[in-house]
C-alpha cells in the first residue's frame, strides 16, 4: 500500500511531491505516484468545539451556566475546508502508512493530530521534521524519518496548551461579558499584552513634561572644529543658562582631559521571526502579521529562506557546509555578487559562538537565505529578502573597528564634554545598505536613554578626529539650547514585540524568569496573530506607526486587575503556563495534571467576576471616529452574523465573534453592542472635564459643540480653548496634557507655502485659553 503524506500547506505539499514522486499525477486536491500520495491540511481543518456543540443551551449566555468545563474535548471541522478534511479521510483509507509533514513544530504537531484524531486514523506514523523545503534537505528528511510516537510528549503540549486557552479564555470572557454587559475578549496572551499598552498609556498621561536648558558650545582649534556640551547639575532657570552661554562665548580655552580607546562592533545576531518582524517595522513600516506572511511566500513559495518561525538565532554544525553553499550562489548574483566575493569563508565556522551555537536551537535554526537563487520576488517581498541576505553576508566580514574620543574642554572655570567615534574599518558594515552604513549602533537591549544621556549623543565620523591635546583651543560660540523632558514612547508593533520577547525578565521568581527567558509572551508563530486580535476586537487602534489603546481596552484591563484576578493581565501566568509545556513536552510533566489545575482557575476567575460591581454604563465608548471604528469592527471571527448587531446580555443568544480560530483566546470576538443612551448623549453631559487654569477661578473645564470653555462664563470667567487650533482639532488627551504640562506632544503642521512645521501647541495665556505653536529645536 501507498504512503499519505500529509503537509501544512498547498506549496509545501507540491514541494514535497516534485521531490518524492516528480511523475506525480495532479488531482488538485492532492497528487499520487507510485509510492505516495500527498495531500495537504490547509492550516486548522479541525478544531475545539465550540461551547454550543456541547449543548445547545450555551448559545445563550448565561451565568448560571458558567464554568464550562468539558470532560472530554470534543472536535469539530471547520465548515470552510470540510471537502478537504473528507478528501484526507478517503485517501488515508487507500494507506498503510502516513507522515506527519506539517511544520516542525508544536503547533504542526497539533494541526496533524486532531485530523488524525477526528478521522480516527490507525495507521503507523513518521514525523517528517526539516527547516527548508530546498530539494536536498526535503531528500535528507525523508530519508530520517522518525516515528511519529518519539514526538508524543511534544503532542501533549500542543493539546494541553489548547485546551487550557479554550478553558481560560471561553470561561473568562463570557463571565466578563455577562457581567458588564459589553463584549469582552480575554486571552492568556492577548491580555498581558493589552496591559503592557494599557501601562504604558498610563505612564504617558501621567507623566509631567519640564523646561530644561543644554548649554552647547563650539570650539576651534587650527581649523579643527568639535563641539562639547557644558557638564553640570540640568539647568532649569533659563537665565543661568543664558549667562553661561555669554560667560563662556568666544574665550579660549584648553583640553583638560582627553581619553582615545578603541572598540570593535561586531555583527548583529542572525534573524529569528520576531526579530524580522521588530526590524522589518521600522525599516519598512510592515506590520507583523505582513512581514510574516512575506517571510512565509519567500519559504513555501519561492523556497528562497529556510523556515521563518523560528525563535532561534543560531544555527548547527550541520548548518555550515549549507551556509557554504549559500554563499557560493550568492556570488553569481547581480545584486550581492561583490559582497559575497569579498566575504571571508574562514569566518563561518563550528567555532564561532555568534553564529554556531547548538545548545540555543531547538526546533529550528535562525533564518537564512537557501542556496537556491530568487527571482519573481515582489517589491516587498525583495525587502525583506535583502534584509536576511545581508544579515547572513555580514558574518563574513570582520569587525567594524572604532576610535573613541573623549574630550574635557575648559572654559572660564566650566567644563565641556565631547565624545566622537571615528570610523578607521567599516568591517561588515559594507554589507549595509548605503543610507544603514553609517547608522550608529542602537541602544543597549532593555536600556532606554533618559534626556540628559540623549543630549549628550556621541557624534560618529568616518573623517578623522584630529586633535592636539596641548594645542590652544577657542570657544567660538555657545547656544543655550532649550529642551523639553519626554514622556515613554508609545508602542509601535515593532517595540512591542520586542516587549513581548521581553516579558517576564524582569520577575524575581528564578524558574519563571528561566521559564521565559526563550518565549516571552506567545511564540514568534502567533505574535502576530494576537495584535492583529487586539485590533480586531476594538482594544487598540493603529494612529500613523503608532499603537494606540483605546477606551474600551483601558476599560477591560481595569476590570480584569479590579475582578480579583489580575494574574491574567501579567506575564507570569504565560511564564507559568510555557515553564510547564516544556516540561510536559519534555516528558517531566503531567498534562492531565496541568489541565486540572486550569479548570480550578477557570472556575475562580467565574467565581471572582460574579461578586465585581457591573461597570458603570458609558464605560465602553469611545468618542473618536477611529475608536468608534475599532470598537464597532465585527469582520470575521464570527459563526453567526444575525446576532452581531445584539448586545450582550445574560441570557441572551451567544454575542458573534467567538473565536474558531488556532488563536490563544479563544474568545469573544468584537463589540457590537447597540450605541446606548448615553452615546447618543452630547459631548457636554459628560461632566466636568478638569479644573478651570485661570488663577482664582473655582470652575470647572466642561465641554461645549466648539470648544472647552469654563463652567463659571456666567460669573465672567472667558477661558475656553477651540477645537479647531492652527489646522489641528484638539482632542481630549491634547486638552489634558495643554491644562496638565501646559503643552501638547510634539505635532506637525502644514503651512501656507504648502511645507510643514514640527512643533507643540502651547497655553500661553491661562486666563484666556490663548494657544500658539512653539517650533521643535
Amino acid at each position: 500500500m501507498k504512503t499519505l503524506i500529509i503537509a501544512e500547506k498547498p506549496d509545501m505539499g507540491r514541494t514535497i511531491a516534485a521531490v518524492l514522486e516528480p511523475k506525480a499525477a495532479n488531482r488538485r486536491t492532492y497528487l499520487e505516484g507510485d509510492r505516495y500520495i500527498i495531500t495537504w491540511a490547509i492550516g486548522h481543518l479541525v478544531s475545539l468545539a465550540e461551547p454550543d456543540q456541547y449543548d445547545a443551551r450555551y448559545k445563550r449566555w448565561n451565568d448560571q451556566d458558567l464554568p464550562i468545563i468539558p470532560q472530554v474535548f470534543k472536535l469539530w471541522p471547520n465548515p470552510r475546508t470540510k471537502d478537504q478534511l473528507k478528501t484526507i479521510g478517503e485517501l488515508a483509507k487507500r494507506c498503510g502508512r502516513l507522515v506527519n509533514a506539517c511544520d516542525a513544530g508544536r503547533e504542526g504537531q497539533l494541526i496533524f493530530h486532531l485530523i488524525r484524531q477526528y478521522l480516527k486514523l490507525a495507521q503507523p506514523t513518521d514525523r517528517l521534521w526539516i527547516s527548508d523545503l530546498t530539494a536536498e534537505t526535503i531528500r535528507r528528511g525523508f530519508d530520517s524519518l522518525r516515528s511519529d510516537d518519539e514526538y508524543e510528549p511534544l503532542t501533549k503540549a500542543a493539546r494541553a496548551r489548547s485546551e487550557a486557552d479554550w478553558l481560560i479564555g471561553m470561561n473568562a470572557s463570557r463571565a466578563f461579558t455577562i457581567r458588564h454587559k459589553a463584549l469582552l475578549s480575554v486571552g492568556r496572551v492577548q491580555t498581558p499584552v493589552l496591559a503592557l499598552l494599557y501601562d504604558r498609556h498610563k505612564e504617558i498621561t501621567a507623566f509631567q513634561s519640564e523646561t530644561y536648558f543644554v548649554v552647547k558650545a563650539a570650539f576651534d582649534q587650527s581649523g579643527f572644529g568639535y563641539s562639547g556640551i557644558w557638564q553640570g547639575e540640568r539647568l532649569t532657570d533659563k537665565a543661568k543658562a543664558e549667562a553661561l552661554a555669554a560667560k563662556t562665548a568666544n574665550k579660549p580655552a584648553k583640553v583638560e582631559d582627553y581619553q582615545v580607546a578603541e572598540s570593535k562592533e561586531y555583527p548583529f545576531r542572525l534573524y529569528d521571526l520576531t526579530l524580522l518582524q521588530r526590524e522589518a517595522n521600522g525599516k519598512h513600516g510592515y506590520s507583523a502579521k505582513k512581514t510574516l506572511d512575506i517571510a512565509q511566500a519567500l519559504y513555501e513559495k519561492h523556497k528562497v529562506i529556510t523556515y521563518p518561525r523560528t525563535n532561534s538565532n543560531y544555527v548547527t554544525e550541520e548548518n555550515i557546509p549549507v551556509m557554504g553553499n549559500v554563499l557560493t550562489m550568492l556570488q553569481g548574483t547581480s545584486g550581492y555578487g561583490e559582497l559575497a566575493k569579498g566575504a571571508d569563508r574562514s569566518r563561518v565556522h563550528k567555532g564561532n559562538k555568534a553564529v554556531c551555537n547548538p545548545s540555543k536551537v531547538e526546533d529550528h535554526h535562525a533564518i537564512m537565505p537557501t542556496p537556491k537563487r530568487a527571482s519573481g520576488l515582489s517589491q516587498e517581498e525583495q525587502n525583506v529578502y535583502d534584509m536576511i541576505v545581508r544579515r547572513f553576508l555580514s558574518h563574513y566580514y570582520p569587525p567594524a573597528v572604532y576610535k573613541n574620543h573623549t574630550v574635557l574642554t575648559v572654559v572660564e572655570g566650566e567644563t565641556f564634554r565631547t565624545k566622537a567615534k571615528e570610523q578607521l574599518e567599516p568591517g561588515w558594515k559594507v554589507v549595509l545598505p548605503q543610507q544603514d552604513s553609517t547608522a550608529a549602533k542602537p541602544a543597549k537591549r532593555g536600556k532606554a536613554k533618559d534626556d540628559k544621556e540623549a543630549d549628550d549623543e556621541e557624534m560618529l565620523t568616518d573623517k578623522p578626529f584630529k586633535l592636539d591635546p596641548h594645542g590652544a583651543v577657542h570657544c567660538s560660540s555657545v547656544e543655550a539650547m532649550e529642551k523639553m523632558t519626554q514622556p515613554p514612547k508609545s508602542f509601535t508593533e515593532g517595540t512591542l514585540l520586542k516587549a513581548m520577547e521581553g516579558a517576564g525578565k524582569s520577575m524575581e521568581d528564578d524558574e519563571l524568569r528561566e521559564a521565559m527567558k526563550d518565549t516571552g509572551l506567545g511564540t514568534p508563530a502567533t505574535r502576530a496573530a494576537t495584535i492583529e486580535r487586539l485590533k480586531h476586537v476594538g482594544y487598540i487602534q493603529l494612529a500613523g506607526k503608532k499603537l494606540d489603546i483605546t477606551s474600551k481596552g483601558l476599560a477591560a484591563i481595569e476590570l480584569i486587575r479590579n475582578a480579583g484576578v489580575e494574574l491574567l493581565a501579567s506575564p507570569e501566568m504565560t511564564g507559568r503556563w510555557e515553564q510547564r509545556l516544556h516540561q510536559i513536552s519534555k516528558g517531566e510533566a503531567s498534562d492531565d495534571r496541568f489541565i486540572a489545575q486550569v479548570k480550578q482557575f477557570a472556575a475562580v476567575i467565574v467565581d471572582k467576576v460574579r461578586q465585581q460591581r457591573p461597570a458603570a454604563p458609558g464605560t465602553f465608548e469611545d468618542t473618536s471616529a477611529k475608536g468608534k471604528k475599532a470598537a464597532g469592527s465585527t469582520k470575521g471571527g464570527g459563526r453567526t452574523s444575525s446576532s452581531r448587531s445584539s448586545e450582550a446580555k445574560a441570557g441572551t443568544k451567544s454575542p458573534a465573534g467567538v473565536s474558531k480560530s488556532r488563536s490563544s483566546t479563544r474568545s469573544v470576538g468584537s463589540e457590537a453592542a447597540k450605541p446606548s443612551k448615553q452615546a447618543a448623549a452630547s459631548a457636554a453631559s459628560r461632566g466636568p472635564l478638569a479644573a478651570c487654569p485661570r488663577q482664582g477661578c473655582n470652575g470647572s473645564i466642561i465641554e461645549g459643540k466648539r470648544g472647552y470653555g469654563c463652567s463659571s462664563f456666567r460669573e465672567g470667567c472667558s477661558f475656553v480653548i477651540w477645537k479647531e487650533q492652527q489646522g489641528k482639532k484638539i482632542t481630549l488627551p491634547m486638552l489634558q496634557s495643554l491644562l496638565e504640562k501646559g503643552a501638547t506632544s510634539q505635532l506637525t503642521f502644514k503651512q501656507s507655502d504648502g511645507n510643514s512645521l514640527k512643533g507643540r501647541l502651547v497655553l500661553t495665556d491661562r486666563d484666556k485659553g490663548t494657544l500658539t505653536i512653539r517650533p521643535a529645536d
